[in-house]
């Protein structure tokens, strides 16, 4: 495929149902067997079209990512939630459709995020993974993520372990 096939862009009001597939879709095939099946439902039912259209009306950092013009994935992102960490931004969720998922997508969505946060001035930055998510980890870990600090978070009703990898990156001056 060539690389000219791929265009990553910033989230549009009619993205919606389509980020609604692609969220569900990546989730059900990481997921399950990490988080108990009527949790992770219950958190794919919170998530639909609804929740979508109100992230991009209220103006969530939201990228696209494109192949031959079809979204296959998304990143969210902004300031970061982890205000023990010395880190200003955050990548919240980084998603594919799991047939795009090992193919160099995941990286240059990653990159584009990376690049979007140095823009807005939140050049370090952190990502939570469950420790459970071997394939997230590894990824994080090879696009130079540091491990940062493990915790336990309540994910639905379930205490899950998280880790935390973060880029100690600075702003180029100008």
């Amino acid at each position: 495929m060539k690389i000219e096939a791929v265009t990553i862009r910033p989230a549009r009001a009619e993205d919606a149902d389509t980020l609604a597939d692609i969220h569900d879709a990546a989730w059900q095939g990481t997921y399950r067997g990490i988080l108990p099946g009527i949790e992770l439902e219950r958190l794919l039912s919170r998530r639909g079209v609804s929740w979508w259209h109100a992230a991009i009306r209220y103006k969530t950092r939201i990228l696209v990512l494109e192949v031959c013009g079809t979204p296959a994935g998304y990143a969210t992102f902004g300031h970061s939630r982890l205000k023990h960490l010395p880190f200003p931004g955050e990548i919240y969720e980084l998603y594919l459709q799991p047939d795009h998922q090992g193919l160099g997508f995941g990286r240059q969505l990653f990159l584009a995020t990376r690049g979007a946060l140095r823009s807005a001035g939140m050049a370090g930055f952190a990502v939570r993974v469950l420790k459970d998510n071997l394939p997230a980890r590894s990824f994080y870990e090879a696009m130079g993520g540091v491990l940062c600090d493990e915790n336990i978070e309540r994910i639905g009703r379930s205490d899950l372990s998280v880790r935390i990898y973060g880029w100690a990156e600075r702003s180029k001056p100008g």
